[in-house]
């Protein structure tokens, strides 16, 4: 019969194993990642593979003070997407295809408010009367 120490070590073993693969997919990502979001979305993944490598390693050493930094780790990375969603929404969309679409059409022309015309008219009538 399989001990259960053999069977947590397996089991972390392959954990690591696809964590690994996951960590270098989402670093291509990172590196290639044709807009500015797919980077960032990468770099989310980036951080949720780092917080289960050290979640597999504290099951694995029985060391729990690892699961303290993992949780750290995960409100830094919490924290460090917002921020990278606020910059991507403060300057823009971040996909080249709608800046250049939008590069090549005409600003809109701004057309006057009611309000406006029914203020302009007072003003005007006001003058004729004097």
């Amino acid at each position: 019969m399989i001990s259960p120490d053999a069977i947590i070590s397996a089991s972390a073993s392959a954990a690591l194993a696809i964590l690994g693969v996951t960590f270098l997919l989402a670093g291509w990502r990172v590196l290639v990642g044709p807009t500015l979001p797919d980077r960032i979305l990468a770099l989310d993944t980036l951080s949720g593979t780092a917080i289960g490598f050290i979640a597999v390693i504290a099951v694995k050493t029985g060391f729990s003070l690892y699961i303290d930094i993992a949780i750290s780790l995960g409100l830094v990375g919490f924290l460090a997407t917002v921020a990278f969603a606020r910059f991507v929404l403060s300057r823009g969309t971040g996909d080249p295809e709608a800046i250049r679409s939008n590069e090549t059409t005409p600003p809109a022309t701004k057309k006057p408010d009611a309000t406006a015309k029914a203020v302009g008219n007072r003003t005007k009538s006001r003058k004729g009367r004097k």
